[in-house]
Formats: structure tokens, C-alpha cells, sequence
């Protein structure tokens, strides 16, 4: 770095100095645009969206969705990108911008924590469903088994390819054992005559038959789902015994992500290369069957045709601006966290417009693939498209299970599918867990940032032992439970929070210069851009404080199965607030450490600490001259060693050159050794 006249910077030429040895790196761009397109790509596509869009009136979902997409999600997308690149600070130590809004980032630490427990438990089962699938039969085909019930929806089609048909009893009984009443009793004729072999079996019309049972009847793929593999239990009163098999498939994922994580950011950085490319093909393959089965378009006219009157429904809203939080990852502090690790000067603003683009892409592409199945289901059980599954987190367990028993060579497809929702599901948990790991690491660098390894196994451990509620009888309303109270409307406070905290205490037209010193003035001045400030101070907020009212004004208490016990509710309204309390203690214990007044200590909650900032010194020496072009102040103080150019600033004992001091950037002298 060289100082030239005026305190002016004389940039020198990037070297991999620049990189900051103290945290790691990206080895590359493209490592960086894989993680975080593997964070945003997950199951939150695959698995939560088109259940969200099912239950939410299919069609009726996207235009919400849509609306969140472009005034809150995109934006503070590439805002949360842009603050963890410029500071390379995870997702606590990068509010050091203001204080006032820290607090929050122990809110997503516990949010992260709920979010990583029932990850892995998708996670799980789908390694119960993987290794299920290594049979020359899958075991959700038929209804032979010992878990299928009378009402199994096979049994129907059985019976007719046996020349029967269900009797009010339920029973299989002969056509031809039938009387004439009995056959008018069920709208059957008989005249030896008919043809038509879709409509007549040997001579006997079927074409006004109703399965007596028809609205009663579950698909084989449903009935494993509940009775196999959960296990479930008829209320969350009724815990049961621990399902074994999911216990070892529980340990089994965690296991898999210690591994996977071992190493920290670089293993992640190699491991997505794989795993966030895999899945498209798996979904190509999947959508290609899917629209060639009967009853495929039903399906997909109900996931694009809107049903107007669910727009009149607050739970609409939320579950749509909450679904934009969940797949791009948004408010949960992992994209601050994966963006603390790349260069300075990466363009983020081009990575998050790409990664937004294909997250979206990604959901509407995986609920053409699912609903294509469930029109499938719904022709071959002779039920609605809205009625033919039970909206909830087990959509993707059924449909997606029913579509590969009817692919040549099932058994295969189910390994590669469920092969494939194992690596979204990690992806998503490498994030989870990078933040919390992250944020406490740079919390405590000195004791934790070189036991990494077992900071994340000890992290691993913990919240296996927390997920064995789910791997119970009950285990289903346990996920119910954290899905719909851990994940809901506090994600929109803290929307709302980074947009107060960046917007209007820091000061939006500062953090437009911050971002200049990262991707040049090009990108900033271009007349578009104005976009964004726009939607960070006015649009995102605005909209925020909307549906938070609307959705308190027509609250109404999540339920799986029927309501959830007192009990059940009581723990889930903990978890939401849980995440919430932290910010009032936050302000407590910083005015409470801090030196000064009372007055001092409160204005000092919404100024950005001296240390925050670029991490290496010519990073700040430059966004500092930027500020100064551009007529804003640079938000911390800048340290200037000339020993060192890329020690720890935030560690350092600082002796301030007073002669040097101007316009905010503080030249500083190296402290001398003892």
C-alpha cells in the first residue's frame, strides 16, 4: 500500500495477500456462487414450497410469492451479501455497523438452531427412503404389506382386475355373485353386449361405479409415509417409544455432516461442485415423467390457475413471504456468513441476481414436477387435485415416492431421488451450521477460531440429541411444530430490523458507497440501481409492517392433524419469541458495558462501532477515500499499520496519530514492541 500526496491511496496490484489468512477464502468465484446457490437450492424448493403451494390454493400462492420475490426477497438478498463481503464478519460481529440491531443476529443463531434440527431430520428420512429403496420391489407399492390398512387405495384397483367390486362393507365381492338388485344398489348394468373395455367388464358397465369408500381411500405411498416410517402416533399426546430405524438414520446424517464440514469453508467449497449441480438432473428426469402420466395436467392447472379468494387470507401472505425467507435464506444470517468469505472486491450484485433468478426458477420448475404427480394421484384415486393428499411437511414423501413406483426400473429412480434430496438437504445444513459456527468463532477467535473441528462436532452432537423428539411416534406434529412456529412471522421482524439498522441509523447513502468500494462505480451509477435503496428504505419495510398487522389481525393457530395440545402450542410460541428476546437483553447488556453516560451509551446503540469495516487495512484506506468522493463519512475508523499490512485490526492495541486525523481515517502508528 502506498500513501501518496494528499493522504491520497495509490492502489497496488491484487496478490493472494489480499486474502484474509486469519478466516479463509473462496478458492474461487464459482465456489462461492455454487454454496450459496446449494444454501438457497434446497429443500426449501423441493420439499417446502409446493407443500406451501398446496396448501395454500396452488396458483392462488405465486402471486404473493411473486410479490415477496421482487420487494423483499431479491433485495435484501444482495443486502445481506453486500454488508457480509464489505465486513467479512459473520453473522453477530457484523452488526458492529449498529449495535442496536446485534441482537438480532443471536435471534437467526437460535432460528439457525431450530432450522439445522429439522433439516436434518429431512435429512433423515430421506436416508430411511434411500436405503428403503435397494429392493427389487419398492415397499410403498401394493397394498400386501403389513402396515396397509382396508382403506389402502390399491385395493380398489385389485378388485376390479379380479372381475369384482368394493362392496358397502369394504369387502372385494365377484361381479358375477351379484344379484340384479345388488347391481342396480351400485349403478352396474349388465347386457353381455358392451365392448368397451374401459367401461365394461365382460359385459358388465361400470361406468357409474363409486368405490363406496372413495373419499376415505389413502394412496399405498401415504400410508407408508404415516404408518411405516413415522410410525405416528393418533396425537402429540401419545409420544411412544423411539422409532429405531430413524434414530440410526438420524445419527447417520450428523454424521455425514461433521464429515462434510470437517475442514470447514474449504471442504464446503469442494463438496458443492457436486451438490448443488446434481439435483437439476434429477429434477429433469422426474418432470419429463411426471407430464406424461394421466391426470398430470388437473395437477398442473391447479398449481398455476389461481383460486382468487385465498388472497382474503393473512396465513396467504405470510406463508409466501416466509417461503421467500426459507429458500433464499434471507434474515437467517447464512448469507452474511458465506459472503464474509469472499475477496473484497467480488461482484456480489452480479452473484445475487443470478442466485435469486435460479432459486425461483428452481421452485416453480420442482412445482411443476410435483403437481404433474399429485394430478396423477388425484385421477388414479377419483379424488380432487385439492383433496387427494393431506397438506403438510410429508408431501414430498408421498408424491415424489408415488411418481418413481410407476418409472421402469423404480427402484433405481428412488435411490437417485432420494440420493438427491440428501445433498439439498446438506447443502442447506452446511450454511445452518456455518453460521452458527461462524458467528461464534468470530465472537472468540482467539479460543475458538483454531478448534474449529471440534467446535463443530461438539455443535453436532448437541443438536442430535436435540432432534430425538422427532424420531419418536409423535415425531411428526414435534416437525409440525417446529416448521410453522420456529419459521413464521419473526423473520419479518428481522427483515424489518437489517432494513432499520442499514437504511436508517447507518444511513442508506452510506451504504451505497460501501458497496461502490467493492464493485466500482459502473454498477452503482447505472440509472437501475436506484431499486434498491428504494426497496431497503421504503418498499421492503412498508410491505414488512403490512402483513405483519394483517397477519395478527386474522391470526389463527397452526394445527397438524387438528389442533396441537395446549402444551404443543405453548412450546411453539416459546421458539418464535425465543428468537425475539434476545434483541431487548442485547441492548441491556451493551449499555451496560459500554463506558460513558446514560446519554452516551444510547447514541452509541445506533452508531457503527470504530472496528467496523473492511477487514484488511488498504480494503478500509480505500472505502474510506470513497466515502470522502462521494460526500459521506466512512462508518468505522481507519487503522493504518505500515509494519503489517494484514494483521487482526480488530485485536490490536491502537496508539491514534492525532496530527494524521482527517475526514474519519486514522493513520495510526504500529505499536512498538516491549
Amino acid at each position: 500500500m502506498i500513501i501518496g500526496q494528499n493522504g491520497t491511496v495509490e492502489k497496488e496490484a491484487e496478490t493472494p495477500s489480499d486474502e484474509n489468512k486469519a478466516r479463509g477464502n473462496w478458492a474461487n468465484p464459482m465456489e462461492f456462487l455454487l454454496a450459496t446457490l446449494g444454501q438457497v437450492v434446497g429443500l426449501g424448493n423441493v420439499w417446502r414450497f409446493p407443500y406451501m403451494a398446496y396448501r395454500n390454493g396452488g396458483g392462488a400462492f405465486l402471486i404473493p410469492y411473486t410479490i415477496m420475490l421482487a420487494l423483499v426477497g431479491l433485495p435484501l438478498f444482495f443486502l445481506e451479501l453486500a454488508q457480509g463481503q464489505y465486513c467479512s464478519e459473520g453473522t453477530i460481529t457484523c452488526w458492529r455497523v449498529t449495535p442496536l440491531i446485534r441482537g438480532m443476529s443471536f435471534g437467526q443463531m437460535i432460528m439457525g438452531t431450530y432450522g439445522s434440527i429439522s433439516y436434518n431430520v429431512v435429512i433423515m428420512y430421506s436416508f430411511y427412503y434411500f436405503f428403503a429403496s435397494f429392493t427389487s420391489v419398492l415397499p410403498w407399492v401394493g397394498c400386501n404389506h403389513s402396515w396397509n390398512t382396508d382403506l389402502c387405495a390399491d385395493l380398489v384397483k385389485e378388485c376390479l382386475n379380479a372381475d369384482g367390486i368394493i362392496s358397502f362393507n369394504n369387502t372385494c365381492v365377484r361381479l358375477q355373485n351379484l344379484t340384479q338388485d345388488e347391481l342396480s344398489l351400485y349403478n352396474i348394468t349388465y347386457d353381455g353386449l358392451s365392448t368397451n373395455a374401459t367401461e365394461s367388464m365382460n359385459g358388465y358397465d361400470l361406468t357409474n361405479y363409486v368405490d363406496p369408500f372413495n373419499d376415505d381411500r389413502v394412496t399405498p405411498s401415504e400410508e407408508y409415509w404415516r404408518r411405516r416410517v413415522l410410525q405416528e402416533s393418533d396425537s402429540m399426546n401419545d409420544t411412544g417409544g423411539l422409532v429405531w430405524q430413524l434414530v440410526v438414520c438420524l445419527i447417520v446424517a450428523w454424521v455425514v455432516v461433521y464429515l462434510c464440514m470437517i475442514k470447514g469453508i474449504e471442504s464446503v467449497g469442494k463438496v458443492v461442485y457436486f451438490t448443488a449441480t446434481f439435483p437439476y438432473v434429477i429434477l429433469v428426469i422426474l418432470f419429463v415423467r411426471g407430464v406424461t402420466l394421466p391426470g398430470a395436467l388437473e395437477g398442473i392447472k391447479f398449481f398455476i390457475i389461481p383460486r382468487w379468494h385465498y388472497l382474503l387470507n393473512a396465513r396467504v401472505w405470510l406463508d409466501a413471504a416466509v417461503q421467500i425467507f426459507y429458500s433464499l435464506g434471507v434474515a437467517g444470517g447464512g448469507l452474511v456468513t458465506m459472503a464474509s468469505y469472499n475477496k473484497f472486491h467480488h461482484n456480489c450484485y452480479k452473484d445475487a441476481l443470478i442466485i435469486a433468478v435460479l432459486n425461483s426458477f428452481t421452485s416453480i420448475f420442482a412445482g411443476f414436477v410435483i403437481f404433474s404427480i399429485i394430478g396423477f394421484m388425484a385421477y388414479e384415486t377419483g379424488k380432487d387435485v385439492g383433496e387427494v393428499i393431506s397438506p403438510g411437511f410429508g408431501l414430498a414423501f408421498v408424491a415424489y415416492p408415488e411418481a418413481v413406483s410407476h418409472m421402469p426400473g423404480g427402484p433405481f429412480w428412488s435411490i437417485c431421488f432420494f440420493f438427491m434430496l440428501i445433498i439439498l438437504g446438506l447443502d442447506s445444513q452446511f450454511v445452518g451450521m456455518e453460521i452458527t459456527i461462524t458467528a461464534l468463532a468470530d465472537m472468540f477467535p482467539n479460543t475458538l477460531r483454531q478448534h474449529k473441528r471440534y467446535l463443530t462436532i461438539g455443535l453436532c452432537v448437541a443438536l442430535c440429541v436435540l432432534g430425538f423428539p422427532c424420531v419418536t411416534r409423535a415425531g411428526g406434529y414435534w416437525m409440525a411444530v417446529i416448521d410453522q412456529y420456529s419459521v413464521n412471522f419473526h423473520k419479518l421482524v428481522f427483515a424489518l430490523l437489517e432494513c432499520i439498522g442499514i437504511c436508517w441509523l447507518y444511513g442508506v447513502k452510506r451504504f451505497i458507497n460501501d458497496i461502490r468500494s467493492m464493485i466500482g462505480d459502473k454498477i452503482v451509477d447505472y440509472k437501475g440501481f436506484f431499486f434498491w435503496p428504494v426497496t431497503w428504505g421504503v418498499g421492503t419495510p412498508i410491505l414488512m409492517v403490512a402483513i405483519l398487522i394483517f397477519n395478527f389481525v386474522k391470526w389463527t393457530e397452526p394445527q397438524y392433524h387438528g389442533p396441537f395440545p395446549p402444551w404443543g402450542q405453548a412450546i411453539g410460541w416459546m421458539m418464535m419469541f425465543s428468537s425475539l428476546v434476545v434483541i431487548p437483553m442485547d441492548w441491556v447488556y451493551f449499555i451496560s458495558t459500554t463506558p460513558g453516560t446514560f446519554i452516551e451509551r444510547i447514541r452509541a446503540l445506533a452508531r457503527p462501532l470504530p472496528s467496523w469495516g473492511p477487514a484488511l487495512l488498504h480494503h478500509r484506506i480505500e472505502s474510506a477515500q470513497v466515502h470522502q468522493k462521494h460526500g459521506t463519512t466512512f462508518g468505522g475508523k481507519v487503522h493504518y499499520f505500515e509494519a503489517d499490512d494484514t494483521m487482526d485490526l480488530h485485536e490490536v492495541e491502537l496508539v491514534p496519530n492525532e496530527e494524521t486525523e482527517q475526514n474519519g481515517i486514522i493513520l495510526v502508528e504500529a505499536p512498538h514492541a516491549s
